[in-house]
């Protein structure tokens, strides 16, 4: 029953976390006393316990390569804390995106405020075609382009050729997504 109960906690503030539903980091002592920026990196500017020495790299990562900090009785995104180092409070309903895509790259330059609609135009694309956007249809076997925009599913045509396909389907991104599109920046 407590491990259940460990792993549904553990389940819910990783969604949180990643979502970025969790609310604003709000710390009792102010973040800059305890971290530093560098490089895009979370050091530790003071030593909370024997197992965190000054300078040492904060958080562990987890799930996606994403980053995690424990400090103040919370468990916060190291791209989150970085945000709100420099540039405040994430507004409600605002999420912290990696422009390039890479979890990894927390660097300053690498974040920016998005919605959750314009996050979800940024995401690496996961099907069985490598190309975003880009599926091969069962009926007529050609390569389908569509993407979402504004709430709304948004059909670019069948296709023979994939590499024409996948030409189609970064203009239609340009369009439809702009600067918010994987490569665009």
């Amino acid at each position: 029953m407590v491990l259940a109960y460990l792993l549904i906690t553990i389940m819910l503030t990783t969604r949180n976390i990643l979502s970025g539903s969790a609310k604003a980091i709000n710390q009792s002592q102010p973040m800059n006393n305890l971290f530093e920026y560098k490089d895009g990196k979370l050091l530790w500017k003071v030593s909370r316990s024997n197992a965190i020495s000054i300078g040492q790299e904060a958080g562990t990562e987890y799930a996606r390569g994403y980053r995690r900090v424990y400090f103040d009785g919370k468990t916060c995104a190291v791209h989150r804390v970085i945000w709100e180092m420099f540039n405040g409070a994430i507004p409600e309903g605002m999420q912290v995106d990696h422009i390039d895509g890479n979890p990894e790259n927390n660097k300053i330059e690498n974040l920016r405020l998005v919605t959750s609609s314009q996050n979800a135009m940024n995401r690496v694309h996961k099907g069985k075609i490598k190309i975003k956007n880009v599926s091969l249809c069962a009926e007529n076997n050609k390569y389908k382009v569509s993407l979402q925009a504004s709430g709304k599913r948004i059909f670019c045509g069948y296709y023979e050729d994939i590499e024409l396909a996948d030409l189609v389907a970064q203009e239609a991104r340009h369009k439809y997504h702009g600067i918010y599109a994987r490569g665009t920046q």
